[in-house]
């Protein structure tokens, strides 16, 4: 009854012959699973456990309670921070040397693949990325598979290619189980399907190398960009101070501020906002150089929207991902109608440095009410985004920031910070900048979209189809060198 939409099967079939497994909920057994399972095994293939250099394990998290296992160097990959076919380098928590003892059999190598297996939904179950030597020393969290292959069998970019098609997700998913969350377990990551090519591997490997260069390239040019402007505020000359105690009379501290916290009179804070205040080329307070769109947006129930939230922003200023889902699905904070050329600036202490510029790609999406959305006349968008992650006005942020509970910036802070008028000269170069690392960026995408397809198309089609399109997808790229600007 293929027609309707549904799959009968006899209970005598229900074991499935592959991993002589017994599942009675419906979800297993959707015809578009069946159709998947078909593609994949016309072409030759295995079930992942024989591929792999120990079976899978999950990661756990150290106990929170114990201070000395976190505040260290070691990244700790968690769901938010994979992403499809990427590690998003916003951590919330980093582990010490001890803290990763702890779990030190989940301690990621260089060409692991990690796949998320719990989440709350199916998108975020299956995502998966392979580990650079960039992204250590790392570990992973309990919703984190490790998979760490046998390279003489199988190399590992393209497994993680295919884990990244709609094969590999969809054997994924397949294989995963609904309750309260939708979850894998070790073994049932196992048993994925996993079509095996002879000359297609060495072709993914190549493209995941340039795109691992372009982003590299990438890299280089907005850290240019982020030099210029520390220049631009003399920030070698500033040396905040590393004092804990500043005495305060009543009148220079609660009557000028309202603020009796002793975290705010910090005077590494006071030396950060002297420095803005002396800038040669002046500053203002954000509410007279920048526009502030605090509107709040109700989303239409049917139409369907982009949202964006903290984990979706990556370290340079860019949106990785957003959530696409009806009005009616979205969270309560999905209240902020966003447009080309605003910046996304965090308001949550701990996540200050996830500021972002929304791209034409991005116009009319939704963002989180845990952003300020601002635009100013003033300052272009380019420099306003590496204006507010540089350090000195993170420091500014983090001393506007109060609460308990939630520790954040209220908008009155938020528009009394002082924001130095960056010459227009300098703006203009450090805009250049930033749209080529923008650039660069979505070139190392592509060439990674490129792989997935490659491999779809491989799978329906045959490996010489394959071949042929990442020629034909390849052949434009050009390859930019990083060039220092004056």
């Amino acid at each position: 009854m293929k027609g309707l939409g549904i799959s009968i099967k006899q209970f005598s079939k229900l074991s499935n012959i592959i991993d002589d497994t017994l599942r009675f909920d419906a979800e297993h057994y959707q015809i578009k699973y069946e159709q998947i399972d078909e593609a994949i095994t016309k072409n030759n293939h295995c079930v992942l456990r024989e591929l792999l250099a120990m079976p899978v394990i999950t990661g756990h998290t150290p106990s929170m309670k114990i201070e000395r296992f976190y505040g260290g160097e070691i990244r700790f990959v968690k769901t938010d921070n994979l992403r499809e076919n990427k590690i998003v380098d916003v951590f919330t928590d980093y582990l010490t040397v001890e803290g990763n003892e702890e779990i030190i059999n989940s301690a990621l190598k260089a060409d692991d693949v990690i796949v998320t297996v719990i989440g709350a939904t199916f998108d975020v179950v299956g995502r998966s990325a392979i580990i650079r030597k960039s992204h250590l020393p790392a570990n992973i969290n309990q919703n984190i598979a490790l998979i760490r292959l046998d390279k003489t069998k199988i190399n590992p970019t393209y497994f993680n290619a295919y884990l990244n098609t709609k094969y590999g997700r969809g054997s994924l998913h397949h294989h995963s189980r609904q309750t309260e969350q939708v979850n894998l377990n070790c073994r049932e990551v196992e048993r994925v399907l996993v079509p095996l090519f002879n000359q297609l591997e060495a072709g993914i490997e190549s493209l995941s190398t340039k795109a691992d260069i372009v982003a590299e390239q990438a890299t280089t040019v907005y850290a240019q960009a982020e030099t210029m402007l520390l220049d631009t505020l003399s920030m070698a000359n500033l040396s905040p101070s590393t004092e804990k105690i500043n005495i305060k009379s009543f009148k220079d501290s609660f009557a000028a501020t309202g603020r009796l916290d002793a975290e705010y009179y910090q005077p590494k804070y006071e030396d950060c906002q002297a420095h803005v205040l002396a800038y040669p080329n002046g500053w203002q307070s954000l509410m007279q150089a920048c526009n502030l769109n605090d509107e709040n947006f109700s989303p239409d129930d049917s139409t369907v929207y982009k949202y964006i939230e903290l984990a979706d922003i990556d370290d340079f200023g860019g949106i990785v991902g957003c959530t696409e889902a009806p009005g009616n699905e979205l969270p309560s904070r999905a209240r902020r109608i966003v447009k080309a050329g605003d910046v996304l600036i965090s308001s949550i202490e701990g996540s200050l440095s996830s500021c972002a510029i929304i791209q034409e790609k991005m116009d009319a999406a939704l963002c989180s009410t845990g952003f300020y959305v601002i635009n100013s006349d003033k300052i272009n968008a380019e420099t306003l985004l590496v204006l507010f992650k540089s350090a000195l006005m993170q420091n500014i942020l983090k001393q506007a920031c109060s609460g308990t509970i939630l520790t954040a910036i209220n908008k009155s802070e938020f528009l009394n910070i002082p924001v130095p008028l960056i010459e227009l000269v300098v703006q203009k170069k450090i805009t250049s900048l930033v749209q080529e690392s923008f650039s660069l960026k979505d070139e190392s995408e592509r060439l990674l979209v490129v792989a997935k397809r490659a491999v779809e198309i491989a799978i329906e089609h045959d490996e010489n189809a394959a071949l042929t399109y990442i020629k034909t997808k390849t052949l434009s790229v050009v390859q930019v060198e990083s060039t220092e600007h004056d």
